[in-house]
């Protein structure tokens, strides 16, 4: 869009005058992006830059910042078409009535992409959320650096980047992937606390097909190189891969709804004293875990029995499906939730599960969440690619998750917690405050199959009948180790209590827990094994 124009009949040397010459530039400003644009946005399914605000915003709150800002850039001819907003509305509002700053790029101006001007405008409503101490969410639909500003464009991306990083476990930052995000703009949203997708939709990459058929010779299309499907099933880049722009903002407000404004505030809470009598609901419980320890059982169904009303957000569903990460509410406070899933891999911990539930703790950690953790795990899943993909490296970020962690900590043990993973999964010797196991619940080193091979070994072999003396041994190491008697009588488990009053403890541990203070040594910054 050209410069502004003067308005006609209008005196702009009077009040009245200055007046009409605002409101025709406020004009301008709202709809700088042609009607063919906004057409063809539409057409493809997508919203504008302001519709998505008026969708996440309280009606009537959001206040816009730097509206009228315009590049600078002579490249090119480009001074020619100087828009109102340069490709970005920028600004401040309420998210059920908490402050929030938001960014939504415009892909009507310019494709969306990122000049000088452009950046400025996301950098200074980044500070200002960082100074107010109110979540960011970023609406990200652009096409990249703009071309025609050259490196000033590749800059403004570096002061993004740090400003995400400064802000990283000061205030929540979310990511609303709805269209491109490609180069150097998907870091952004990779440095964020959350990353949400539309299907068909939105699209992230480093470099686009063309690239790599013309460098590697191999053929990929958008969706399959870096669809939304794709990076919350493969590449566990997203959080949640929604139906439409309308799922994704819901979804959005709801993570929101979960935590705090920044990390000196508690999050929002809505108490309700639970009602501790133990209910027929409760008891199903009771007859959760199958008689066969190989029987797989869904791990859903313990977790919203203790949560309120069963509501619980998960996070990353789609991604390393053996270990679930979301968010609940108990007494009416936000609890995060980190459990295995038997359904998947018998709940094994590997590589995906260990970073995935490590991001998430921490991400708790950061925000004042307390964490609880449900446990059903036999091991770390065996196999030459978790070995060679960085098992040792990528599985000690849980137990450095854990360890760091001075948030309320609640773990319960259902079934199997043997060997490492025992330790790993939230365990009393890495910091947990409260620590409950059901009379299902079996801590040892390792199974009874397995140990008995290795103990047994020469007994068995010269056995008249191997087959039983095996069942035998495996029957007394059953009733000797796999229990969680031995661990309650070291303390490693703070009570051993009935299925159905699992809600009863939780509610009355975090009860006690809300006071909890804890400090770490004092130090620069951890280091992690990235």
């Amino acid at each position: 869009m050209s410069a502004p124009q003067e308005p006609q009949n209008a005196d702009i040397h009077t009040t009245a005058g200055k007046i009409a010459d605002l409101s025709r530039r406020i004009e301008e400003a709202t709809h700088a992006g042609s009607e063919r644009a906004v057409e063809k946005q539409h057409a493809k399914g997508k919203l504008t830059a302001r519709e998505r605000i008026a969708l996440l915003m309280d009606e009537g709150s959001f206040v816009e910042l730097d509206e009228f800002a315009r590049h600078r850039s002579t490249n090119f001819g480009i001074d020619r078409n100087r828009p109102y907003g340069d490709g970005v509305v920028t600004g401040y509002g309420t998210v059920d009535g908490r402050p929030v700053c938001v960014y939504s790029q415009d892909f009507t101006i310019f494709g969306g992409s990122l000049g000088e001007v452009y950046g400025e405008k996301i950098v200074k409503v980044m500070d200002f959320a960082l100074k107010t101490g109110c979540p960011v969410v970023g609406i990200n639909d652009g096409g990249g650096a703009r071309i025609q500003e050259g490196v000033v464009a590749l800059g403004l991306f570096a002061e993004i980047f740090r400003r995400n990083v400064h802000a990283s476990g000061v205030v929540p930052q979310i990511s609303l992937i709805v269209g491109p995000c490609a180069g150097g703009a998907v870091y952004s949203p990779a440095i964020t606390d959350f990353t949400v997708m539309v299907d068909q939709t939105s699209h992230m990459f480093i470099t686009g097909p063309d690239v790599i058929k013309t460098v590697t010779g191999e053929d990929v299309g958008f969706e399959d190189l870096g669809g939304a499907r794709t990076h919350n099933t493969t590449s566990g880049v997203a959080h949640h891969m929604a139906g439409d722009e309308k799922d994704a903002i819901e979804y959005v407000k709801s993570l929101l709804s979960y935590l705090p404004s920044n990390n000196l505030s508690e999050a929002p809470a809505f108490p309700e004293e639970a009602d501790l009598e133990t209910t027929d609901e409760d008891r199903a419980l009771d007859t959760l875990i199958p008689d066969s320890a190989n029987q797989p059982y869904d791990m859903h169904t313990a977790i919203e029995h203790v949560l309120d009303e069963g509501e619980f957000l998960e996070t990353q569903a789609l991604f390393a499906p053996n270990i679930l990460t979301g968010f609940g509410r108990v007494e009416g406070h936000p609890v995060g939730v980190v459990a295995n899933q038997p359904m998947q891999y018998a709940g094994c911990l590997d590589i995906n599960a260990s970073e995935k539930a490590a991001r998430f703790v921490r991400t708790c950690d950061a925000f004042n969440v307390p964490v609880l953790t449900f446990v059903d795990v036999p091991g770390f899943l065996p196999g030459v690619d978790q070995e060679y993909g960085g098992i040792i490296r990528r599985g000690a970020k849980l137990i450095y998750a854990y360890a760091e962690a001075t948030v309320p900590l609640i773990t319960v043990i259902t079934r199997k917690a043997f060997g490492g993973a025992y330790d790993v999964m939230g365990s009393k010797h890495l910091g947990a405050d409260l620590n409950l196991a059901w009379p299902t619940a079996q801590v040892a080193v390792m199974g009874a199959q397995g140990a008995v091979n290795i103990l047994h070994r020469r007994t068995i072999a010269a056995a008249e009948d191997p087959d039983a003396t095996r069942a035998e041994l495996i029957a007394d190491y059953e009733d000797t180790l796999l229990n969680p008697y031995v661990a309650a009588e070291r303390g490693y488990v703070d009570a051993v209590i009935m299925p159905s009053d699992t809600r009863a403890h939780i509610v009355r541990g975090l009860r006690q827990l809300r006071t909890k203070r804890e400090s770490l040594p004092p130090k620069k910054h951890g280091n992690i094994p990235l």
